[in-house]
């Protein structure tokens, strides 16, 4: 019987190992051949494959070497807020009212929305959050209130998040655009517009047509030329700070269908209360005063005054399908929004740096190294951030055996047939995911920083690699 025990733990182990060692194999083979390509000639490379159930280590390479993430950083920030705000988390936005109201309905006082943080508030991409379904929730609950006439102002308290609205780290060229609109304790349609641009001939201006939605309070300058054909978008939008008027630099392709940009508000608490003042005078409520957010009563040494009685709270969609979003399309704000919040939920004031802080000692105590996890925001727009797959990897095995994973998992999108976050910046390429291999789930990262030549075609080697877990 002994004999016969031995034998079949040998089979056993060795069966392990024949299932194992191919994969390990292939993964290396295709991994030199990423390493050794041309386009990779000065560049760091970087991947990590763990078994997604027992977080085994399938392969490794360069496992420890800390890399700009781009956007796969999106994964860390997702799977924290999972873990500290919970899937059914909300916010609240708080609307309601200074003063008192005449018997005539005359409100003697400000209407304040108090904004708490939602990133969803005016976005397009739920039912209860759209631009027209906020305000007509507002103006309602004005009306039942019984007020007609304000003798005061609309204003956007966003003070909440403070008044650091961009993380360090980022870069100039990105803050003027929508994926680079910083946060707000107040936002508004995802705190950006778009820019609708007339093209011409090569060479030629192009003009600026007009904003969606129209944007009386800024001024527009077109520096942008128009490019041949398949050049592409390269237009980006400038805003000095405290400036009013915002410039459009760079080229843009002939052939471009899209014919518009989209660019950051400035100040989405006073677009929320620019909105809500022109609703309500186009419905015949007339206020005295002109709209106002945190921002401009600083500017003017004036304090935002707080809600005496609440009309009404707005809840944002659930977590879970707030991180949906973010995930499938990569939004840069609600990722910044998250950090921030789990900084709040903490205990602490609700700023980018101390939402890393509580995301580097929640990881800490649970095995991972801080100094591995060396970021600068949540959305990995900075290149600044460095962090190593081993880090990425095992923070994607983790959530496997939360009750949330599906949810998570839901959020990812679908490249070269995998369930994975993808991310780029200037001369940067990542991927972090799950892929099923053989009926053995995995889970990994891969990054290759400082890349040469065209994206695509170092998309198209990256694939390669990573079609060795299929």
């Amino acid at each position: 019987m002994k004999i016969k025990r031995i034998w079949l733990v040998s089979l056993i182990f060795v069966t392990g190992n024949t299932f194992s060692q191919p994969l390990k194999q292939h993964l290396q083979s295709a991994f030199n051949r990423l390493q050794a390509d041309s386009q990779c000639r000065y560049a760091s490379v970087s991947l990590t494959v763990l078994d997604a159930k027992t977080g085994e280590t399938v392969f490794a390479a360069n496992p420890d070497m800390g890399l700009a993430t781009a956007s796969t950083l999106k994964t860390v920030t997702t799977i924290t807020a999972f873990n500290i705000l919970g899937k059914d988390f909300q916010y609240q936005t708080q609307f309601g009212y200074t003063g008192l109201i005449s018997t005539d309905g005359t409100l003697n006082g400000d209407v304040i929305i108090k904004g708490a943080g939602d990133p969803t508030l005016g976005s397009w991409r739920y039912d209860n959050t759209h631009e027209n379904h906020i305000l007509t929730l507002m103006v309602n609950a004005l009306q039942k209130a019984g007020i007609k006439k304000i003798n005061g102002r609309v204003i956007g308290d966003d003070s909440v998040f403070g008044s650091q609205s961009i993380p360090e780290g980022w870069i100039w060229m990105d803050l003027g655009n929508y994926y680079g609109a910083g946060t707000s304790g107040l936002c508004w349609r995802e705190n950006q517009f778009d820019i609708k641009l007339r093209t011409g001939s090569t060479g030629s201006p192009v003009a600026i047509s007009h904003e969606v939605p129209a944007m009386p309070y800024l001024n527009f300058k077109s520096e942008l030329t128009n490019a041949p054909a398949n050049t592409g978008d390269n237009a980006y939008a400038f805003l000095p700070v405290n400036g009013n008027t915002m410039y459009l630099r760079g080229t843009y392709a002939i052939d471009q269908s899209k014919k518009s940009i989209a660019a950051a508000l400035p100040d989405p608490a006073y677009d929320a209360a620019f909105r809500l003042a022109d609703t309500l005078k186009r419905l015949g409520i007339l206020l005295s005063n002109d709209p106002e957010s945190t921002g401009t009563l600083t500017a003017k040494g004036m304090q935002t005054p707080q809600i005496e009685v609440n009309l009404t709270t707005i809840l944002s969609p659930h977590l879970s399908q707030i991180i949906y979003w973010l995930n499938q399309k990569s939004i840069n704000l609600y990722a910044e929004q998250l950090l921030k919040t789990i900084a709040w939920k903490m205990g602490k004031q609700p700023s980018t740096d101390n939402g890393i802080k509580v995301e580097q000692k929640f990881w800490k105590e649970r095995g991972i190294d801080p100094h591995s996890l060396n970021i600068v925001d949540g959305s990995g727009l900075s290149p600044a951030d460095r962090v190593t797959t081993l880090t990425m990897s095992t923070i994607l095995q983790s959530a496997k055996k939360e009750s949330w994973f599906s949810d998570f998992y839901e959020s990812l999108p679908v490249y070269n047939n995998m369930k994975m976050k993808s991310g780029s910046i200037l001369n940067v390429l990542t991927y972090a995911g799950y892929q099923t291999c053989n009926g053995r789930e995995l889970c990994f990262s891969i990054m290759v920083n400082n890349y040469n030549g065209s994206g695509k075609s170092i998309k198209e080697k990256i694939f390669r690699v990573l079609d060795e877990l299929k």
